[in-house]
């Protein structure tokens, strides 16, 4: 996702004077494409990343339209209150665009994982939250993210993401992506784990559990419409998310839930991390596995829900 970043903004930023990317030390040479089509566009804030907040949102006021990146956990937790009083408070039409989202950065330990991003900006008024599902939804969103006129949270993975889509698709805040229907159950992916939802859906075809798999991209606003249709419809809709299960996507739809449509509280399943720290070291794929996020566990826990047997 990040290289479908870089690949973005720089046509963004060369077509357009007014983007400006702002980084916290990190992707040096990933922008230097950016850096030689528009020189003037790319500030390194350096390991400050509450002042590249600053920065960002004096440059709002000033008429230009920031993204200010760097991994997840420095550029939401380190720097809340920038986000808070800078950003959304002044209502500025300013990017926070954070990259390795979940447990991209497995291998790093705790104070690189980001399972907590998504609960901490959704609470914050006037911050809307992306989480695009592959590259071409990353497009898709700083697309979005150029004609919006609020802060914005766009959370990336890291980085070889298999590609959904066949094409670019368009989406928006508070927009979602039918990637896949079926008519038993529906899953709701988000960011990331897209790809870990389709092969899900695969196996429990297997099953002959027909499954639909949308791609969560707007976790604030959501997509009234989107959920209204599939607890119409479905016998079950699983929220999936690496991130925790306290305050995530699936507590802002059961939130929804709560207001719109009671209900459906009995159709509803999420499926995310728990509410801990992960300590254990390894890959992504390993510690999807251990918390129960892999396609295999996914697939199993829906099939355990709908009353059939998941193939060994």
């Amino acid at each position: 996702m990040r290289n479908a970043f870089a690949d973005e903004m720089t046509r963004i930023c060369a077509a357009n004077q007014r983007p400006v990317l702002l980084s916290g030390d990190i992707g040096n040479k990933l922008f230097d494409k950016l850096k030689a089509a528009a020189p003037d566009q790319f500030l390194n804030c350096g390991v400050a990343e509450a002042n590249m907040i600053g920065v960002a949102a004096g440059l709002a006021m000033s008429g230009f339209r920031p993204f200010a990146y760097t991994i997840v956990p420095f550029i939401t937790t380190r720097v809340l209150e920038q986000i808070r009083v800078d950003l959304c408070y002044h209502n500025v039409p300013a990017t926070v665009v954070g990259v390795g989202g979940g447990l991209s950065y497995a291998a790093l330990g705790p104070t690189h994982h980001a399972l907590e991003d998504i609960a901490f900006l959704r609470v914050l008024p006037n911050m809307s939250v992306l989480c695009p599902g592959d590259a071409l939804e990353v497009r898709a969103c700083l697309k979005a993210a150029m004609l919006h006129d609020g802060p914005l949270y766009i959370r990336l993975g890291k980085k070889g993401e298999p590609v959904v889509h066949q094409s670019e698709p368009v989406v928006g805040i508070g927009g979602s992506l039918t990637v896949r229907r079926g008519s038993d159950c529906t899953i709701l992916a988000v960011g990331n784990l897209l790809p870990e939802a389709m092969r899900a859906a695969e196996l429990l075809a297997e099953q002959k559990v027909d499954t639909t798999v949308v791609s969560l991209v707007s976790v604030k606003p959501l997509d009234g419409e989107m959920l209204e249709r599939n607890f119409a419809s479905r016998k079950l809709v699983v929220s999936l998310e690496e991130h925790s299960v306290a305050g995530g996507a699936g507590s802002a739809i059961l939130e929804w839930i709560s207001d719109h449509n009671p209900s459906a509280m009995a159709k509803f399943m999420r499926i995310a991390t728990p509410d801990a720290f992960y300590t254990q070291s390894g890959k992504q794929s390993y510690a999807r596995q251990q918390l129960g996020l892999d396609s295999i566990s996914v697939a199993r826990k829906i099939a355990d829900r709908l009353g059939r047997k998941l193939a060994a």
